[in-house]
């Protein structure tokens, strides 16, 4: 036997449901040689990992199959995954289902109940007419009862042909009809809400780039992006789409980068900078060389994520699916209660008709797939339900320093001579000129404050690096180095200004003239624009436990905690901030973690729920990150939180509407108040009121008006910011 094994994909058609998902899952873990296997709805498709040997594709479509599913043909499953509705369609068609469900028990209730109708339809055709139609009618449905029961399985519909069936013992055929009808109107419905689930990940998928310009030694040719080879030369003209990640080889464009960061605001690129698939050209052309393509690109693993977070559920969704497991025995027990108690063959039946144990399975998920897809477009990637959950009763965030809270690169703040024949531009422009070879950090800080003054840089004559010292470069026939502490010689006086900012925690480096210190230049690493505002509105939201995490030195820590308003800890290794994280949770805090999604890996791991910001195109933090932010901006940390708690709300109201329907419907049902026609009528409203409270989430501005939200609710209040350690 092989001791390998394969992942294999395969589409599937025909699941509405929860309990579809579930009974086809069930079939293909059941198979030989399959060691795991996850069927995702709302990606209509199932991914099995297993010995290559045993699982196939005519196996697995056999078992697909026998569970009464299909799987289309690849050609069929791409159009079919081409289509989606929009929102206006999505809400008529809502609303035509609750005007035919409303006009439907009006018609019944009052005409057929009232009136006698029903009854007198029954007298009038015979028997074996009225229940020939309910059968025919009803056939699709009951088929599929017939085929989960010989696979010793209950169904939704399990209990409603139940209900049937008893209407039919007892002659009310016409009655039977009514279910049946109520049973066909809320296969459609969830259809409908299956639907619903599909279209954030369908929403992504019309975003990716079909066909490319491709550059070949015979010309230039438009094939499908599938048929392009890494290493081959994209042509991307006016106004087009970036087919694939790459490098730019020639070119200048404007691109709108909003498919895959979702910033609206164009950037500039140009030879050497990388760009990505999705993205669009807005102004200028580009000659790109492919490197990654399709799934393997930036968007094909935001879309596989997407579609993949299914697999991850909150643990409010998995007690919903265990509560559905045995609601449906539970319901059969108080049908026969009824039955033994009341004696009455139609309270039982009506018991059977209204129980609605789907609407328990589609609480959760519809909610949680919608957010995640327009959170998708947003540039905000969740891997799933179970970090939404989290997100939403977080209450400590830690924060790493360098290239989170702070740009990740030094900037020239402070120019200051200590000699009185140097004034700040000549001490620049030495300093440029002497570090122009250099390929340090602080000597491109340096460069660039150069740069912006437009002061002219000559080559020193000599260029050399002195290890743990610094730099030193002939000028003019002058000695000059550049570096810490360590290049002053003897006793150098340096003015209060340079002590000052030595305390401040600036990184100083030293300007010294054959020997003599003329002047200091002093780097830090700036914070990141709208960090105070969004700390401070994540404070407001009730995250008062914030740290800053820094390997840094204290002077550099303390300076920018203070400034920012929040405890720090300095000094620390990447295993000090895996301890920290542990011991907040040993605490009982459900913490939250920020960071650049690698030099974090460790403790972004260990916590609840780990964000790796800013990090488009790095493919280990998108692979390891549960949440990543797809660009550098801060404002996306409130909104994220705002999001989680607003999606877990709707969850919250989704399930108690369920349970309350469900309390209130079987009781009355048992106590005979409730007809089977009517009971049959309402079992299709707790889809239909999830799907219409989740729908609020699927809003293309639905992100942004939390974002607003967020800011109006939670503005914060005039006054300073203390610190605190």
């Amino acid at each position: 036997m092989s001791t390998t094994t394969e992942v294999i994909e395969v589409n599937i058609c025909g699941m509405d449901c929860a309990d579809c998902a579930a009974h086809v899952q069930h079939a293909l873990a059941a198979l030989p040689g399959v060691e795991h296997a996850t069927v995702l709805l709302s990606a209509e498709r199932a991914v099995i990992r297993g010995d290559p040997a045993l699982v196939t594709l005519p196996a697995l479509r056999a078992a697909i199959e026998a569970a009464g599913y299909s799987v289309p043909d690849p050609k069929v499953a791409g159009e079919l995954g081409s289509v989606s509705g929009t929102g206006a369609t999505l809400t008529r068609q809502v609303f035509t289902i609750f005007g035919l469900i409303f006009g439907a028990v009006v018609l019944i209730v009052v005409v057929g109940e009232w009136l006698g109708l029903l009854e007198a339809v029954t007298e009038v055709v015979p028997f074996w007419l009225g229940a020939s139609l309910v059968l025919v009618a009803g056939w699709p449905v009951f088929a599929n009862v017939v085929r989960a029961a010989w696979r010793r399985q209950i169904i939704a519909h399990t209990l409603m042909t139940a209900g049937v069936v008893a209407a039919l013992a007892v002659g009310q055929w016409a009655t039977a009809a009514v279910v049946v009808f109520f049973m066909r109107i809320g296969d459609y419905v969830e259809h409908l809400t299956a639907e619903q689930a599909r279209r954030a990940v369908r929403k992504l998928n019309e975003l990716a780039p079909q066909m490319a310009l491709v550059e070949r030694e015979d010309g230039e040719y438009q094939v499908p992006v599938a048929e392009v080879r890494p290493g081959e030369t994209v042509i991307v003209r006016p106004g087009g789409q970036i087919p694939v990640d790459g490098m730019v080889v020639s070119g200048q464009a404007l691109i709108n980068q909003a498919a895959i960061t979702g910033e609206s605001m164009p950037v500039e690129v140009g030879p050497g900078v990388q760009v990505y698939a999705a993205t669009i050209a807005q102004l200028g052309s580009l000659r790109v060389k492919a490197l990654h393509i399709g799934a393997n690109s930036t968007f094909g693993q935001v879309i596989r994520m997407v579609e993949e977070a299914e697999a991850n559920r909150a643990h409010v969704q998995r007690l919903a699916d265990r509560f559905a497991t045995w609601f449906l025995p539970v319901v059969l027990g108080l049908a026969l209660l009824t039955l033994l108690v009341r004696r009455d063959p139609l309270a039982t039946a009506a018991v059977l008709v209204v129980a609605c144990s789907c609407s328990f399975a589609l609480a959760t998920p519809v909610a949680m797939l919608a957010s995640i897809g327009n959170a998708a477009r947003r540039g905000l990637l969740i891997k799933g339900g179970r970090y939404i959950e989290l997100l939403a009763r977080a209450d400590v965030l830690l924060v790493d320093k360098t290239g989170t809270l702070t740009m990740g690169r030094p900037t020239l703040t402070h120019i200051v001579p200590c000699h009185p024949e140097w004034n700040e531009n000549d001490l620049l422009t030495l300093a440029a000129t002497a570090e122009r070879y250099s390929e340090h950090p602080l000597a491109e800080a340096v460069r660039e404050a150069a740069r912006e003054r437009n002061l002219p840089l000559a080559a020193p004559d000599n260029f050399s690096v002195v290890p743990g010292v610094g730099i030193k470069a002939t000028i003019n026939g002058q000695e000059v180095m550049i570096g810490s502490a360590r290049t002053l010689v003897g006793e150098q006086t340096l003015t209060p200004e340079v002590v000052r900012r030595e305390a401040e925690g600036g990184s100083l480096l030293y300007v010294t003239v054959d020997g003599e210190c003329i002047g200091v230049l002093v780097a830090t690493d700036t914070e990141r624009p709208d960090v105070t505002r969004a700390l401070t509105t994540l404070r407001h939201m009730g995250l008062h436990e914030i740290v800053m995490l820094t390997g840094d030195r204290e002077a550099t820590a303390a300076a920018l905690a203070e400034q920012l308003g929040i405890a720090y800890r300095a000094q620390l290794l990447p295993e000090d901030k895996l301890a920290l994280v542990r011991m907040y949770q040993a605490q009982g805090h459900t913490v939250i973690m920020v960071g650049d999604g690698i030099n974090d890996a460790p403790a972004l791991a260990q916590a609840d729920i780990g964000i790796a910001m800013g990090v488009t195109g790095i493919d280990i933090a998108i692979a390891t990150a549960p949440i990543t932010l797809m660009r550098d901006d801060w404002a996306l940390l409130p909104e994220l939180l705002a999001l989680s708690r607003r999606t877990m709300g709707i969850v919250r109201g989704n399930l108690g509407f369920t349970v309350a329907y469900n309390l209130v419907g079987l009781s009355l049902a048992a106590l005979g108040f409730l007809p089977p026609i009517v009971a049959a009528a309402a079992q299709s409203l707790p889809d239909l009121g999830i799907m219409a409270n989740s729908a609020r989430l699927l809003h293309k501005d639905s992100a942004h008006s939390v974002h607003t939200a967020v800011q109006d609710e939670y503005r914060p209040h005039p006054g300073p910011q203390s610190a605190h350690r």
